[in-house]
């Protein structure tokens, strides 16, 4: 994360972890539980969660959802504020898939948008 980009950084970031083996990466919001599968195998990174307790699940909001993905490419968020705005805009989980390189939220009732995103350019040097 610290290597990448600060506007556009994801697909630096994503193609790091595709070369180091990582196919998909799930993430269940708003626990902030990451499960990466290589591979050699599956991890789990258990993050901070964005909240506790017991509280209503945000309706699905695709335009909300959209913002949040722009302001993450742009820069204008950090990847905690990402996350919570993917949660108030009603996803309660999403996956990488990086060998197809596209990412798809879902939110509790069975809604999804999908996300693709380019290969970054190769390294000059």
């Amino acid at each position: 994360m610290a290597g990448r980009p600060r506007v556009g950084g994801f697909p630096y970031l994503a193609e790091t972890l595709r070369r180091a083996g990582v196919t998909r990466n799930v993430w269940h919001l708003p626990a902030c539980a990451s499960l990466y599968l290589t591979q050699l195998g599956s991890v789990m990174q258990q993050g901070t969660p964005l909240m506790s307790g017991s509280f209503d699940v945000p309706p699905f909001d695709e335009q909300a959802l959209v913002a949040a993905i722009r302001a993450d490419q742009a820069g204008e968020s950090t990847f905690p504020q990402f996350l919570l705005a993917a949660w108030q805009a009603g996803v309660i989980r999403y996956e990488v898939d990086f060998v197809e390189r596209h990412v798809t939220y879902e939110g509790s009732h069975g809604e999804s948008y999908v996300e693709r995103y380019p290969a970054p350019p190769p390294a000059i040097g």
